[in-house]
């Protein structure tokens, strides 16, 4: 990829209980995105298994100026993990993915690219058209997942095809100004994200993405983050 010179990622990547994975999705975020001026700002939320001191390992090998380390004291929730991330952001630009191998970056040059072609305001990734899709689900899960954008499609119409995934490029200035309107926690937060987008008239794109499930440690999606998801869709349905 030809090198942007203008243009900085700040790529902020949540944790908790990612010591297994946290290296090795760093290592293929350097490996694709070599010709582009990043940084990666891990926001652990205190950890017990020991994620921030692999973390500080992987500052000993790239240099901390590419690697920043942002933890706070305890599970605070999503949302609030992206504004502290923001905090510390020097990008005029801001990823957000996973840490937990489910989002691969070797999509992130074609996130870039997208933006820089279309100018968007947005690009986000998605399961649900061409070229994109899931690997590693149930069926159960795949059409909880897929029930839940077509009901948020049907009721919410933001013009997305996929409103719960988590990995999306923004203009910083984009990305600070969404999140500061949004009041949703957990599952919802990214949906609440792109519909407040899409309101808001930001130019948005898509990249299809194949979604794996996690290879190492338990998934954070259970009953409670469903009921969540529904209060989340009828909060959303009253309030824009």
């Amino acid at each position: 990829m030809e090198k942007e010179k203008k243009n900085k990622y700040s790529i902020i990547v949540p944790t908790y209980n990612e010591r297994l994975n946290i290296a090795l999705i760093v290592y293929l975020i350097f490996k694709h995105l070599r010709d582009v001026d990043f940084e990666v700002i891990i926001v652990d939320d205190g950890s017990p298994d020991g994620t921030q001191e692999v973390v500080k390992q992987l500052q000993q090998v790239y240099g901390e100026d590419r690697i920043l380390l942002r933890p706070r004291a305890k599970k605070l929730g999503l949302g609030t993990a992206y504004i502290h991330g923001l905090k510390h952001a020097s990008g005029n630009f801001v990823v957000i993915m996973d840490a937990d191998l489910s989002h691969h970056p070797k999509y992130l040059p074609s996130f870039i690219k997208k933006q820089l072609v279309t100018g968007a305001c947005i690009v986000t990734g998605t399961r649900y058209v061409k070229g994109g899709g899931v690997h590693g689900w149930n069926l159960m899960r795949k059409l909880t997942s897929r029930g839940a954008n077509v009901l948020a499609q049907t009721l919410l119409w933001p013009g997305v095809s996929d409103l719960t995934g988590s990995f999306r490029l923004y203009k910083k200035s984009v990305f600070e100004d969404i999140i500061s309107s949004v009041v949703s926690k957990g599952y919802v937060f990214q949906m609440e994200m792109i519909v407040r987008a899409s309101r808001k008239g930001y130019h948005i794109e898509e990249v299809p993405i194949t979604f794996v499930d996690r290879v190492f440690g338990s998934s954070k999606l259970g009953g409670s983050e469903i009921v969540e998801y529904l209060k989340g869709l009828a909060y959303l349905l009253v309030t824009t």
